[in-house]
């Protein structure tokens, strides 16, 4: 079979997404961002998103087909996030998807938009190694996966307890006085700060809890501790420190991160970690993660900025590999899941 052409769609949360792949070329990407028109809110309002998909659907897919130089007719197959996101945005991206399948008569997967995050690196990095991890971080994800067959098997092996690192981030940016989306802001301040002014606790690694759950991720503790540093130093009349406070929270965050994917590794024997999800745009992060995996001789496979985000290449990826595995598309009425299991890879 030559190498298979697949139109990805993606509308999980705020971004309306298309792209075309072609085997492990990215032929197009077009993203549509309603971020702005959800900043007045400070978080993003689902019927405010769901709409601005509905505008957006039709130009975004026709702008990756017109950018890859192709009609409908010549993609193989369609693939759209059918999961885990906003009911209302996934909605809109799934029922547009039907019906371009419907209408072109191609199959249609509804895939895992998480795993979507994974799949989305061979298109810098090639093909996956045997027993690779992935650490995927967005808004409101944060799960260390052991990925046997990106298109068939994935295992769960650490998940998020509370609060997502996406999310610990927006709420103490909330508290410094930061629009949304906080964590940009937190980054760039981090980079100016002391990492050590502050002591900031970290998240499930102590005692029972953390013996407990050695892969687990628990960031609400360390939101309530640095928000509660700050209402102190403001009751006292003392300065905020900004530059510290992000400084300290972002190494305290990136080292739980780095160091549980590291020992998720060790444990799985794997020499290579795939990171994923909007969250692994945040520097500290990715240095903390380069600097760990070198010590511990892992490959860490960070993407370019442009495809950590939400995006439909990333979808169109993970089409491609059910595709060339030769799995069963979805069928004609496949549901939306808000909540997908990490570990269902296709509808």
């Amino acid at each position: 079979m030559s190498e298979p052409i697949v139109l990805g769609i993606e509308s999980t949360c705020d971004e309306t997404a298309a792209a075309i792949v072609q085997g492990r070329t990215l032929r197009s990407n077009v993203v549509a961002s309603s971020m702005e028109e959800h900043a007045r809110y400070g978080g993003v309002i689902p019927e405010i998103a769901s709409r601005a998909h509905a505008e957006a659907f039709v130009p975004c897919v026709s702008q990756a087909l017109s950018d890859a130089g192709l009609e409908l007719g010549d993609v193989d197959a369609i693939a759209v996030s059918a999961g885990p996101g906003l009911a209302g945005c996934l909605a809109v991206g799934v029922s547009g998807a039907k019906a371009l399948a419907w209408a072109a008569n191609k199959p249609l997967y509804g895939i895992n938009h998480v795993i979507g995050h994974i799949a989305v690196t061979q298109l810098q990095f090639g093909p996956f190694p045997k027993d690779t991890l992935a650490l995927i971080v967005s808004g409101g994800h944060t799960s260390l996966l052991h990925v046997r067959d990106v298109a068939r098997h994935v295992d769960v092996v650490g998940t998020t307890l509370d609060d997502a690192a996406g999310e610990c981030f927006d709420k103490v940016a909330r508290l410094l006085g930061f629009p949304y989306p906080g964590g940009p802001h937190i980054d760039r301040h981090a980079q100016l700060g002391d990492p050590k002014a502050i002591k900031v606790p970290q998240g499930l690694t102590q005692g029972k809890a953390g013996a407990a759950h050695p892969y687990d991720f628990s960031f609400s503790g360390v939101k309530t501790a640095v928000a509660r540093w700050i209402e102190e130093q403001q009751a006292a009349g003392r300065d905020v420190p900004i530059d510290d406070v992000c400084a300290s929270l972002a190494d305290s965050v990136a080292t739980v991160l780095a160091r549980k994917a590291m020992r998720g590794c060790e444990q799985y024997d794997s020499k290579t970690l795939i990171v994923g999800g909007g969250f692994s745009a945040n520097s500290q992060l990715r240095a903390k993660l380069l600097e760990y995996g070198e010590r511990a001789g892992v490959e860490v496979r960070i993407p370019r900025l442009k495809l950590c985000t939400d995006n439909g290449a990333m979808v169109a990826m993970l089409g491609v590999n059910l595709v060339e595995a030769g799995e069963a598309p979805s069928s004609p009425d496949c549901p939306i899941d808000s909540a997908m299991p990490m570990n269902k890879i296709c509808m």
